[in-house]
């Protein structure tokens, strides 16, 4: 499980990629003649990708421990070690809530289905992960889950930033 430390490190930085992401779109020339307004701050759009991005930082944060625990062993996970029994727990947690949190900034009132739709996907693939982790997958199965996890929150953040350009 080499790959999860810098699983870890790229889902907590999911957050800082995407408004990277969003900053360098925003930031671009834009040829169009008029002027592009920016969104309301309490529009659909702004409040729905504000609680999907405090999701997605509640999940890395919180997985990041696990993924530290359980680093460095291929494919098997020794799950009777007391770390990554208790940084499992607190992760799948983290990522139910997390899930939940992401699934409710999905149905947003007038949120546009392009920005719903990455959102759902990411809060399916999270409670993926969460049975992953409570069936004691192991580190090929987790890794793949989490590189799932971090595209969909990458596809979701990029939907983000383009409804917010308009």
């Amino acid at each position: 499980l080499q790959l999860r430390n810098e699983e870890a490190g790229m889902m907590r930085g999911c957050l800082s990629t995407g408004l990277l992401a969003a900053c360098a779109l925003a930031c671009a020339p834009i040829g169009a003649a008029e002027p592009v307004e920016p969104p309301e701050a309490d529009s659909p759009v702004a409040t729905a990708c504000s609680l999907f991005d405090a999701a997605i930082s509640v999940a890395a944060v919180n997985y990041e421990d696990f993924a530290y625990a359980t680093a460095g062993s291929g494919d098997y996970v020794n799950y009777q070690d007391p770390n990554v029994l208790s940084t499992n727990v607190v992760g799948r947690t983290a990522l139910r809530q997390a899930a939940a949190a992401a699934l409710s900034a999905s149905r947003t009132d007038g949120l546009p289905p392009e920005v719903a739709g990455p959102m759902r996907t990411w809060s399916l693939r999270a409670t993926k992960l969460v049975v992953v982790m409570g069936l004691h997958g192991g580190g090929d199965t987790l890794n793949e889950s989490v590189n799932d996890l971090n595209t969909d929150a990458n596809n979701a953040q990029m939907a983000c930033a383009r409804a917010q350009l308009g």
